[in-house]
């Protein structure tokens, strides 16, 4: 197994992992709406903290799927000329793509997110809401990190168009 191989292979990991992980959110932003809806219309109460947590878990599912929507092929692309293409042609676009646009992006919204979340774990930035989740610099800190993320998925994506390229070269 080749340098190259072994990073793709290593990322791909940790990718279908999160993505795994990050499943289960669905089934829990669920169950935490229902206790909201019970609870609201059924005992006439509410409670912010658990609205929140549903945003927690929103924002979390999003932000750190976005790799393992990428690697799954489950992002938006235009798809009008690329289906077309052949796997060289799909490989060079997508290689230049992750190399023009989307790894420059992540490294943007990583440094340009920096200030804002490391000033919000200085403060420990809590919820503005009374019985709010005492927690606002956890989902900031997601920003950064969906960046991370996408960049190392990215990587992979790179590499592996390049292994196609380089395969059909040698070929």
């Amino acid at each position: 197994m080749t340098v190259a191989r072994a990073i793709v292979h290593y990322i791909d990991i940790y990718t279908d992992r999160t993505g795994q992980l990050l499943a289960w959110l669905v089934l829990a932003m669920a169950l935490v709406t229902t206790v909201v809806v019970v609870m609201r219309y059924g005992f006439n109460t509410g409670s912010i903290m658990a609205q929140e947590a549903v945003i927690y878990m929103h924002g979390c599912l999003f932000m750190l799927g976005a790799a393992y929507a990428l690697k799954s092929g489950a992002h938006v692309r235009v798809d009008i000329f690329y289906r077309s293409f052949s796997p060289r042609g799909q490989a060079w676009v997508n290689a230049l793509g992750a190399i023009v646009f989307l790894m420059p992006l992540c490294v943007f919204i990583g440094l340009a997110s920096w200030n804002y979340v490391s000033e919000s774990w200085i403060i420990r930035e809590t919820s503005p809401e009374p019985g709010g989740i005492p927690a606002v610099y956890l989902l900031k800190s997601i920003i950064p990190l969906m960046a991370f993320n996408l960049f190392l998925q990215g990587l992979a994506e790179t590499l592996r168009s390049a292994m196609v390229l380089i395969e059909e070269r040698d070929a």
